[in-house]
C-alpha cells in the first residue's frame, strides 16, 4: 500500500537515520561508552559536548538524563521500525536519505565555489537596462507617494511662514526651515524618495483612512491635527498600485534577480567543467 508520508515525519526520520548510521560501527574501545541501546553507543565525549562549566551539578544532572533518554528513546524506535516497517517503505526512506545526503553535500560544494567566484557588483547601468528591458514585470502592489512634512505645536507662532516654505520648496526655503527645524517635533523634508503609504501612516499617526484622497492628491499640500500637534504635508508625487514600479523602488529586487542569474550561470560552468574534465580523465564513462 502506498502510505502518504508528511514531510516532517520524513525529515525527523532521515535526521534519525543519520544519527543511528554514525553508532552502527563496532564500539571503539578506546571510547568511553555511556550508553548502550542494541548495536548502537552513545560515548562520553557526546554527554560532556551537552554541558558547559557554567551549568550547575543539578542542571547538568537533568540535561544528561533528559537526552540520555530521548536518544535510547529514538534508538528503540528506529530499531523497532526496521524490524517492522515492510521493506518497500524502508526502501524509500533509505532512498530519501540518499537522496537528501547528495543535496547538501552538493548544495554545499556548489555555493562554496560559487562562493568564490562569485562577482556581487553591479552597476547602475547594468540594472537600469535590466529594469527597461523588464518594466511590465514590476508593478506596485502598494501606493507609493514622495512627501515632505512637518510636525509642530500647536501654538507655534511661524506656522504660516513654515506652510509658505514647505509649499513653495525654493533653495531659501529649505535654509529657512532647517534654520526653524529646532522648533519641530519631527520633520522630512526629503522628498526625492518614494515612500510606501503604510510608512506614511505609521510616521504621521494624526492620518486616517479619511486622508487617503489628499495622500493620493499629487503637488497637493493639506493639514492635520491630532491632540498631540498640527502637521504640515506636501504630496510631490504620486504611484499607485498597480502602475510600474519606478527604478528606485525596484533596485533591490533587480540586483537579487541579476545577482542569482550570474549564479546560476557559475554553477551550470561548475558542472559542465566537473563533467568535462571527469571524462578527460577517464573517471566518466557511458557503456552502451
Amino acid at each position: 500500500m502506498n502510505l502518504k508520508i508528511s514531510s516532517f515525519f520524513i525529515v525527523s526520520l532521515i535526521a534519525a537515520f543519520l544519527l543511528a548510521s554514525c553508532t552502527y560501527f563496532e564500539k571503539d574501545e578506546a571510547r568511553k561508552v555511556i550508553v548502550r541501546v542494541n548495536d548502537s553507543y552513545l560515548y562520553e565525549e557526546d554527554i560532556n559536548a551537552l554541558i558547559n562549566e557554567n551549568t550547575s551539578t543539578e542542571d547538568s544532572s537533568l540535561i544528561v538524563s533528559n537526552y540520555i533518554t530521548r536518544w535510547a528513546t529514538q534508538q528503540l524506535l528506529i530499531d523497532r521500525a526496521q524490524l517492522n516497517l515492510p521493506e518497500s517503505q524502508q526502501k524509500e526512506f533509505r532512498d530519501l536519505i540518499e537522496n537528501y545526503k547528495n543535496e547538501l553535500y552538493t548544495s554545499a560544494y556548489k555555493d562554496a565555489v560559487v562562493g568564490r567566484q562569485l562577482d556581487s557588483s553591479l552597476t547602475k547601468n547594468e540594472k537600469k537596462v535590466y529594469f527597461e528591458e523588464n518594466k511590465g514585470n514590476f508593478k506596485l502592489t502598494e501606493d507609493l507617494l514622495k512627501l515632505r512634512y512637518v510636525s509642530l505645536e500647536e501654538n507655534n507662532t511661524n506656522i504660516e511662514e513654515i506652510k509658505t516654505y514647505l509649499k513653495r520648496f525654493n533653495e531659501e526655503d529649505k535654509e529657512e526651515l532647517e534654520k526653524l527645524s529646532l522648533q519641530f517635533k519631527n520633520y522630512s523634508l526629503n522628498d526625492s524618495v518614494w515612500v510606501k503609504i503604510k510608512t506614511v501612516y505609521d510616521k504621521i499617526p494624526a492620518l486616517s483612512s479619511n486622508n487617503r484622497d489628499n495622500l493620493l492628491n499629487k503637488s497637493n499640500f493639506f493639514q492635520v491635527e491630532d491632540s498631540l500637534g498640527v502637521y504640515l504635508i506636501y504630496v510631490n508625487d504620486v504611484l499607485e498600485h498597480g502602475q510600474d514600479a519606478p527604478f528606485e523602488y525596484a533596485e533591490p529586487t533587480i540586483e537579487k534577480i541579476l545577482l542569482n542569474k550570474r549564479k546560476r550561470n557559475l554553477i551550470k560552468e561548475l558542472e559542465k567543467d566537473i563533467t568535462k574534465d571527469a571524462i578527460k580523465n577517464e573517471q566518466f564513462e557511458i557503456y552502451n
